[in-house]
C-alpha cells in the first residue's frame, strides 16, 4: 500500500505545503483561480477537506482550519463559504481545463468553488 503519494513539484516539504496553503488562500479571497492543471488537482483535496471541518463549525474546528490557513481566510471560510455547502456532502470545488500556457504548453485549470450546481440543486428541490 503507498502512501503519501502526492505531486512533488520540484519542491521541498516546506516548500509543497506553503504553495498550497497560498493556493487556498486565493481560492478562499478571490473564488476562483487559474493555476497549472498538476496544481488545481493536488489542491482540490486539500480545499474540500477544510471546508469539511468548517461546514460544523465549532470552535475546535476553526482553531484546526487555523493550522493551514490564516485568520482572515478562515473566518471567510466559516462566515461565507461553508454556510453555503451545508447540506452537500461533497463535491465543493469544480477544475476547468483552460488550454495551454504558450510560453511551456502546461495545461492550464481553473478551479472554483461550485456555488452552481448547489443553486440549481436546491431550486429543483423547491419544485418537487
Amino acid at each position: 500500500m503507498r502512501k503519501g503519494t502526492g505531486r512533488k513539484f520540484a519542491r521541498k516539504r516546506d516548500q509543497r505545503r506553503a504553495l498550497k496553503k497560498s493556493l487556498a488562500v486565493g481560492l478562499i479571497t478571490r473564488g476562483t483561480i487559474k493555476t497549472t492543471l498538476a496544481k488545481a488537482k493536488e489542491l482540490r483535496p486539500y480545499i474540500e477537506r477544510l471546508i469539511t471541518k468548517a461546514r460544523v463549525g465549532n470552535i475546535a474546528d476553526f482553531r484546526h482550519i487555523l493550522r493551514y490557513l490564516p485568520r482572515t481566510a478562515a473566518r471567510k471560510l466559516f462566515k461565507e463559504i461553508a454556510p453555503k455547502f451545508r447540506d452537500v456532502s461533497g463535491g465543493y470545488t469544480r477544475i476547468i481545463k483552460a488550454g495551454k500556457r504558450k510560453t511551456d504548453c502546461t495545461p492550464l485549470g481553473i478551479i472554483e468553488f461550485a456555488y452552481k450546481n448547489i443553486d440549481k440543486h436546491e431550486s429543483s428541490k423547491e419544485t418537487k
